[in-house]
């Protein structure tokens, strides 16, 4: 594409080879290489070499050794370092913004949006880094002070997603970074080369402050490399971002060797239509979030729940909104859908609009695939709308595109039954005016998911507050709120100042 190849000039990738870095060193692996092709035209952008197992173990030994030294510069410092990286990545937004969007075939908008997302979580780690708190108690014995403390853990394991391909990265790195620890990435095999950006990005950053080689890694791989972090006892914690099958695996295998993980998976989110709901403002929500991204986004609305009587206005509204959108290449400012991210993705498109019709599924917008020039990649499909029952086995998973299930409700108790019953529990939506929905909906009996939302969709976050889901969406925290406790261990310290050692709980034990 016209012009990439200077995007790709300036950020130092237009002629690399190398999927192995420790921050200010990199080198070509023993690995076999790994390309990356845009989904948006199908070029070749380039390739990295995947890491070897030797290349793995050189890599953690240096961020094992750098831990050392990195935790011991004070947290404020710490967090001037990372306000710093926030400052270099503002003046490649444009770049890295674009290069997000050819990579993973998200619009422009969402690219640089991506990137924003990277500068705020700098500025709240920057502030965060004064904030480390800890809690004094008061101890039942006398003359005793009790208080807790946090304390980095280590490395820290990042596996991130082709669909966020710098942004989960650095809402994990940077917290993890403030709190004293090191990082390990192993970005997505399907978007290697948006994480070496972001490495050439920050390194200058860290070569400026003196900061130990290994503080921030990369590994590019396939899968082994995620089973090398899962597996190694050196890795403190691992935070895994990806299918729910993937994160089962990385889980199962932290907890085998008693370590930390942090896993953020698969969603099935619904949103909750009712009859007072203002459709001026429900429809474009609805349509962002079952579209944006390709519907390739975890917190994608893929169900939508609508009252009965409002359900052939709801339907015919949205078949309407369908017809106004406009496929094509992501960077263009007026396309609203990018590609997938590859043929793969495509044919479980394919394969899922086939089982909804097998399973008596009717299509308010007919699943397509476009042909012809700008569609030569084989990745563009068409958003589209379906009928079905919520209990049926294709709407109870997961499938990453733009469908959009249509359901029926009937009474306000019925549509938070639905909406909760999929295995997944990560994001949620009601609109309505009516205030007795909306409480319900935020009641303890309400939603289950860890993202509950009135009169906004499911898709998209501040990074003010903590994300993540319940279920099978994992149960991890990432991000704002307290977050930051999954990244450190607590300790409980106990004083005595006085000249006497009483025991808790009047336990008595004397010796002469």
């Amino acid at each position: 594409m016209k012009g990439i190849d200077v995007i790709l000039e300036k950020l130092g990738i237009a002629d690399v080879n190398h999927g192995v870095t420790t921050g200010q060193a990199s080198w070509e692996s023993g690995g076999a290489l790994l390309e990356s092709f845009s989904p948006v035209d199908g070029r070749r952008i380039g390739a990295v070499r995947q890491a070897a197992h030797a290349d793995y173990g050189r890599v953690v030994e240096t961020a094992s050794l750098a831990f050392k030294t990195w935790r011991s510069i004070p947290a404020p410092k710490r967090g001037e370092i990372v306000r710093q990286m926030g400052v270099k990545l503002r003046e490649y937004k444009q770049e890295l913004g674009t290069l997000v969007s050819y990579e993973t075939g998200k619009s422009l908008q969402e690219g640089l949006g991506e990137v924003q997302e990277m500068i705020d979580i700098c500025d709240f780690a920057t502030g965060l880094s004064r904030q480390l708190y800890g809690l004094t108690m008061h101890s039942e014995r006398p003359q005793h002070r009790m208080y807790e403390q946090w304390h980095p853990l280590g490395v820290v394991g990042i596996i991130s997603a082709f669909n966020f391909p710098v942004a989960v990265w650095s809402w994990n790195s940077m917290i993890a970074w403030v709190c004293g620890n090191v990082c390990v990435w192993k970005p997505s095999e399907k978007t290697p080369l948006t994480a070496i950006a972001c490495q050439h990005i920050i390194q200058d950053v860290l070569k400026d402050n003196h900061v130990p080689e290994g503080v921030s890694c990369i590994v590019s791989g396939g899968r082994d490399v995620g089973e090398w972090l899962a597996q190694d006892p050196r890795v403190a914690l691992v935070s895994a971002t990806g299918s729910i099958p993937m994160g089962r695996s990385v889980g199962e295998a932290v907890a085998r060797r008693l370590g930390k993980s942090l896993l953020e998976l698969g969603g099935n989110n619904a949103i909750i239509v009712t009859p007072t709901a203002d459709l001026k403002v429900a429809i474009p929500a609805i349509v962002f979030g079952a579209v944006g991204t390709a519907g390739q986004r975890c917190t994608s609305t893929r169900r939508l729940i609508v009252h009965d009587s409002i359900f052939e206005e709801v339907k015919s509204r949205l078949a309407k909104a369908y017809g106004q959108l406009k496929i094509g290449n992501p960077l263009d400012p007026g396309i609203h859908v990018g590609p997938l991210i590859d043929q793969q993705a495509v044919r479980q498109y394919q394969n899922a609009a086939e089982q909804i019709k097998q399973a008596g599924g009717s299509f308010v917008v007919a699943p397509g695939i476009p042909e012809g020039d700008p569609y030569t990649s084989g990745c563009y499909v068409t958003p589209c709308i379906a009928e079905v029952e919520n209990h049926w086995a294709i709407v109870q998973h997961e499938t990453f595109a733009p469908i959009l299930y249509l359901i029926r409700y009937h009474d306000a108790e019925e549509a938070i039954a639905l909406q909760n019953d999929v295995p997944q529990g990560l994001s949620s939506a009601i609109f309505t005016n009516d205030l007795r929905d909306a409480e319900q909906f935020l009641s303890f009996g309400g939603s289950d998911c860890g993202i509950a939302n009135v009169n906004i969709g499911t898709s998209g976050a501040e990074i003010g507050g903590a994300f993540g889901g319940e279920k099978e969406t994992g149960g991890g925290r990432e991000s704002g709120s307290d977050a930051w406790k999954a990244y450190m261990r607590r300790q409980t310290n106990t004083i005595n100042y006085g000249t006497a050692l009483p025991l808790a709980q009047g336990i008595k034990f004397e010796i002469e």
